[in-house]
């Protein structure tokens, strides 16, 4: 887990970019719409939203929900799991909302819709997060911590 400010911002920069990157790739080929154009096209305002909900929204209100009802004495492997889970829950609640709004403007936001993409966005971001971008970015900033 990062220690300090500067790490903190790194850690969130890598797993915002690689889950952006992920999920928009997978939602541009789930719709039959996939191309670099589109892919780039999306990412960064994408990568925006992630960042600033990553760092000042759900990051803020998974960590306060997780340390305020750990016991203190509970494993590292623990508190980042239910970190994780929570801000999966939460980015996709969010992101997923933003990717409809971006694919059919205000007048097509509706709930069954909303729904949809809320659970198909879950079934895609929980193993790319648990299995593939977490552990990576994890052992990207191990990596930076050893060298300092």
């Amino acid at each position: 887990m990062p220690t300090n400010k500067r790490e903190s911002l790194f850690f969130t920069s890598v797993m915002c970019f690689l889950m952006v990157l992920g999920m928009s790739a997978y939602n541009l080929l789930l719709h039959h719409s996939f191309s670099l154009l589109e892919l780039v096209k999306g990412f960064v305002p994408g990568f925006v939203l992630a960042f600033i909900l990553d760092e000042f929204v759900v990051g803020n209100i998974a960590k306060k929900i997780v340390f305020t009802v750990s016991t203190g004495f509970e494993k590292t492997f623990r508190l980042i799991l239910r970190i994780t889970l929570l801000m999966v829950l939460g980015m996709v609640t969010c992101m997923s909302l933003f990717g409809l709004f971006l694919e059919t403007g205000w007048h097509g936001v509706n709930l069954p819709d909303y729904l949809y993409a809320w659970r198909m966005n879950l079934m895609a971001a929980l193993p790319l997060q648990l299995f593939l971008v977490g552990p990576f970015s994890r052992y990207l900033l191990k990596n930076i911590q050893a060298k300092n």
